[in-house]
């Protein structure tokens, strides 16, 4: 996996292109954002994302990538935008109209191709 392909994941996911950054996730893909929530499996995380769209605009802008033979780390800003209340959402209960913004650092081991395990870390409030 180069930069370019990373990028392109980027680019699919804030579009909401889940049939496009969907194709980076090896079938059996765990997925852990730090110790709020662990997803198994590409179509598990892409319910995850596809009801996270429903309610929150949110957009990934890469910092900085590094790009190694088997991994990759990104240290990113991410702003959510929520659209319609979510009062239960398990990451923090939020309604139309707020907005956060974090900085973290994620990390994603790959085959070449698809990632087979990403984490996240937030540490930007």
């Amino acid at each position: 996996m180069t930069e370019a392909d990373f990028l392109r994941y980027i680019g699919a996911f804030n579009a909401n292109d889940f049939e496009g950054f969907g194709q980076f996730y090896a079938e059996d893909v765990v997925f852990e954002l730090g110790s709020m929530k662990r997803i198994v499996g590409r179509e598990a995380i892409l319910d995850f994302y596809r009801e996270v769209a429903a309610h929150i605009d949110e957009e990934v802008v890469p910092l900085g990538v590094l790009v190694g033979p088997n991994n990759l780390a990104m240290y990113c800003r991410t702003t959510f935008k929520t659209r319609v209340d979510w009062p239960d959402f398990e990451i923090w209960p939020t309604k139309a109209g707020d907005t956060r913004v974090v900085e973290t650092i994620a990390w994603y081991e790959h085959d070449g191709a698809r990632f087979t395990h990403i984490r996240g870390g937030r540490f930007k409030p």
